[in-house]
């Protein structure tokens, strides 16, 4: 029987996540939600129902894994614990400083419920964090650095578009070249947030907006901005869509530990990623936790999880077998 999944939102995320829908011979797409009229919403597979957001509560028979694919800003605080009142769900919230907020919201109405919520996956918080456990139990004298971009940030564009007065907007996340080399030296460097990375923000402006207070909010925004040196550049709706259409990413997660009776051996462990596309691969991750969340509310578990809590064999669709043959 194949896993039955449901897509909440078709942006970006929802698009990707159809898309992934199709490699996984063990799932099927069952029907896409949308706050938008489904009349106005095309698909790229055939015979699923789009459905309005509001109707959601009429197919909590049908659907095993609800995929939640609103922005971290303002949908999923309030969405994600909503629908794990009715469905297993599996989101990709990203703001690393309200995780643990976030997680006891899903966590209190997973548990009243008996579903599954696994929170925060993608690529960071996601695959990142996976390194970062694997590499500090490894190396527990160490330093970790964690290195995002050159690359657009889903999360924080969004974030700018909901500012009053912005129109669309796309923001780039850019390490500092010096501070990175710095690691990869094994020098151990003590970097504060502002020293690794920078921030280039294209923005374009409702028709009389006021641009000085766009560029304030901006600056100024916590868990987003307030940390960094953020540039903003006002440009026209033409030139964001012929110079800024790419949605690529990507980063770097390293752990520069030492071993030894003396501490006299170094070693540098480094994850990357090159994403020609950010929201396909994250949403690539998002169906592979689909896979995992429907397998351990199977086994009986309820409540939030987290990429931490999954054994990783519950992210492939192969049998325990095969992987000890192939990928061990």
């Amino acid at each position: 029987m194949s896993i039955r999944l449901g897509i909440m939102g078709y942006g970006n995320l929802g698009r990707g996540v159809e898309i992934a829908v199709r490699e996984a011979k063990d799932m099927e797409l069952v029907a896409v939600f949308t706050r938008r009229d489904p009349e106005t919403v095309k698909i790229l597979t055939p015979n699923v129902s789009v459905v309005s957001a509001e109707k959601a509560s009429e197919w909590k028979d049908k659907i095993d894994v609800m995929i939640l694919c609103g922005g971290s800003a303002t949908d999923l605080p309030k969405m994600t614990p909503e629908f794990a009142s009715m469905f297993n769900v599996v989101d990709s919230f990203d703001t690393h400083a309200r995780i643990p907020e976030h997680f006891a919201n899903v966590d209190a109405a997973a548990k009243k419920a008996g579903t599954i919520g696994v929170i925060s996956c993608g690529w960071d918080p996601g695959m990142f964090s996976l390194a970062r456990v694997y590499a500090n139990a490894i190396l527990p004298d160490g330093k970790d650095y964690t290195f995002w971009g050159k690359g657009v940030s889903q999360g924080h564009s969004d974030a700018i578009r909901r500012i009053d007065g912005v129109k669309d907007a796309k923001q780039y996340t850019i390490p500092v070249e010096s501070a990175l080399e710095a690691v990869r030296s094994g020098a151990c460097p003590e970097l504060s947030t502002r020293q690794k990375h920078t921030r280039e923000c294209f923005v374009v402006l409702e028709e009389g907006a006021d641009a000085a207070r766009v560029e304030k909010e901006i600056k100024e925004m916590p868990n987003y901005f307030s940390d960094y040196d953020t540039t903003v550049h006002f440009i026209s709706e033409e030139e964001l869509k012929r110079e800024h259409s790419g949605l690529a990413h990507g980063g770097f997660v390293f752990r520069s530990g030492k071993t030894g009776v003396n501490k006299e051996h170094n070693h540098i462990i480094e994850y990357s990623l090159k994403l020609d596309s950010n929201p396909e691969f994250t949403t690539s991750v998002l169906v592979c936790i689909a896979r995992a969340a429907y397998r351990m509310r199977k086994e009986g578990q309820t409540g939030c999880k987290t990429i931490l809590d999954i054994p990783p064999a519950y992210f492939s669709d192969l049998s325990a077998e095969e992987l000890r043959a192939h990928l061990l």
